[in-house]
């Protein structure tokens, strides 16, 4: 299946690297996790296409104004466990799509790539 032009609202895998682990020295996550498109910038020079996500987790926020719920029927719509779960809004990565470290989101093929309609 073919990578999707990135857009906003586009839920892909990605290997989301958290600031403690930057901190830590690394330079990839730990492991591959649900990622949200929030914003994609056309760079003229180069022709790049800029990708800013925000984090998928399981981990409930200590700040609830950090991260926003995702309600039941869209993490089921996006094949996405039954856990709760919430994207982390005052945390982001940014790279040049589509980037090395976009992969399959779950164990079915549909759900490759994932848009929230």
């Amino acid at each position: 299946m073919a990578i999707p032009a990135p857009e906003p609202g586009l839920v892909i895998a990605y290997s989301y690297l958290w600031h403690h682990e930057h901190l830590r020295g690394r330079d990839e996550g730990r492991k591959d996790r649900p990622a949200v498109i929030v914003l994609t910038v056309r760079r003229e020079r180069g022709n790049a296409t800029i990708v800013t996500v925000l984090p998928v987790t399981h981990a409930a926020p200590s700040n609830p104004d950090a991260a926003i719920e995702i309600p039941a029927p869209v993490k089921r719509h996006l094949g996405l466990d039954n856990a709760r779960s919430w994207i982390v809004v005052a945390k982001g990565n940014e790279f040049e799509s589509p980037g090395y470290d976009l992969h399959r989101i779950g164990k079915a093929e549909r759900y490759t790539w994932q848009r929230n309609e």
